[in-house]
């Protein structure tokens, strides 16, 4: 192992290339970016836990959610990828029963003593609690860990629907993976994280961010059971000319757990008149009979979200079939079809009428992308962050300008498949 001068060195004199190409791709432009990054990254460390110790190097992903919206936590079906924008967090093993974790653009340095293994008052929300709950989740299932201290710098935009929670809970679960040799599964890693966003951050999430994050690549995942049955996909929308485009608004939904935990709430409200914990054991056929009588017994909003999970959840199956057949339009079609869910039914893309800056976005793309030639949906918990849109490439350019003319410079990100999940990274 190498002290993280060593490292820093081997980065910037180019011996990293081949393990940062794996992960980002071999532009040059975007090699020298990563080679600064990391190198910054690692200076960091030195600069808050001292110079001269041995340290490892992690790197976990943020994820597009492809179908499945709001379906995870209902043991519904996913489609998601992880992509290139990522945390990277250099950690080293400590000794004292402590762990450190300072992340760019935060002031606070977090410092949790392993000894209290309780939710604690005033953490709720805070990464602190996340990286509490990540320790106990692991002590839940048997393993024995330890301390260690951590630099954290994300690309992955904080409230932007591209999961920075599920990233930075992937790198916590990494190291300690790697570093006290535990020998988890990257499923097992992500139901650990899910326990710690539920139980001890707060927020009542599925499982799809954490699981693409762990898995890497396009996943389809099946939550009907407690251990989800994932499949890796592969396709190439850059093949048949397109990309992914995500467009940040300028809203940001890290303030909005409320109206994200309204909807698996109103879901299972749904799920109980039937005798079930969530919707995917309802049958929808018994549901749509007996739609008229249950009017009054929950919300007109719940039963219009119950609605667009039975919808959704079927969307997604086709959604992968039309992969798996090479069917693109198909695909795009059930894009189109997702987002128009969400607005009328989950009743997602927006919490304060006054501010409707998704709906615009997604209005533009229509606009700009009519007939079948792309597609657009709110992206990942919505109320706001950002939209998803898959753009053809003929329209990419105009695509960008007339979106950050709208919502500010640099508002798109153009997202590519990262191949590889939330993992240590070795010199080969």
């Amino acid at each position: 192992m190498a002290t993280s001068a060593q490292l820093r060195k081997q980065i910037l004199q180019g011996s990293w290339d081949a393990v940062l190409a794996a992960l980002y791709g071999a532009d040059p432009a975007v090699l020298q970016r990563q080679r600064g990054r990391y190198a910054a990254a690692l200076e960091q460390f030195e600069l808050y836990f001292g110079p001269g110790r041995q340290v490892q190097v992690y790197s976990a992903p943020g994820r597009a959610e492809l179908g499945g919206n709001h379906t995870d936590h209902q043991g519904g079906y996913g489609l998601a990828a992880a992509v290139t924008l990522d945390l990277v967090a250099v950690a080293a093993r400590n000794t004292d029963g402590y762990v450190r974790v300072k992340s760019r653009g935060f002031n606070k340095l977090d410092v949790i003593d392993l000894a209290t293994a309780e939710p604690q008052a005033g953490e709720s929300t805070h990464s602190a609690s996340l990286i509490r709950g990540i320790a106990e989740g692991f002590r839940a299932v048997g393993k024995q860990i330890g301390g260690f201290d951590a630099y954290t710098a994300s690309d992955v935009l904080r409230g932007s629907g591209l999961s920075s929670s599920a990233a930075f809970e992937m790198g916590m679960a990494s190291i300690w993976n790697e570093e006290y040799s535990t020998g988890l599964t990257p499923a097992e890693l992500a139901g650990i994280c899910q326990y710690a966003e539920n139980t001890y951050f707060g927020k009542p999430s599925g499982l799809l961010d954490q699981m693409a994050s762990s898995a890497g690549g396009l996943v389809t995942v099946d939550f009907k059971h407690d251990d989800p049955d994932v499949r890796p996909m592969h396709f190439d929308f850059a093949k048949y000319g397109y990309s992914l485009v995500v467009v940040a608004t300028g809203g940001n939904h890290a303030d909005l757990t409320d109206d994200y935990a309204a909807i698996p709430a109103e879901m299972k409200k749904v799920a109980a008149l039937f005798n079930e914990p969530y919707l995917r054991r309802v049958r929808p056929e018994e549901f749509y009979q007996a739609l008229p009588t249950l009017r009054g017994k929950v919300s007109d909003r719940a039963l219009l979200r119950a609605m667009h999970f039975f919808e959704e959840d079927e969307r997604v199956v086709r959604q992968v079939a039309a992969l798996d057949r090479n069917d693109l339009f198909a695909f795009l079609w059930e894009i189109i079809c997702s987002g128009r869910s969400s607005y009328m039914y989950l009743q997602n893309v927006y919490a304060n009428p006054k501010d409707q800056s998704l709906s615009l976005a997604l209005a533009m793309a229509e606009h700009m992308m009519l007939d079948k030639d792309g597609a657009w949906r709110v992206h990942g918990g919505g109320f706001a962050g950002t939209t998803l849109n898959f753009v053809p490439d003929k329209l990419l350019s105009q695509f960008i300008e007339t979106m950050e003319g709208t919502f500010g410079e640099h508002c798109c990100n153009v997202l590519d498949i990262r191949p590889e999940g939330a993992a240590v990274l070795r010199l080969e």
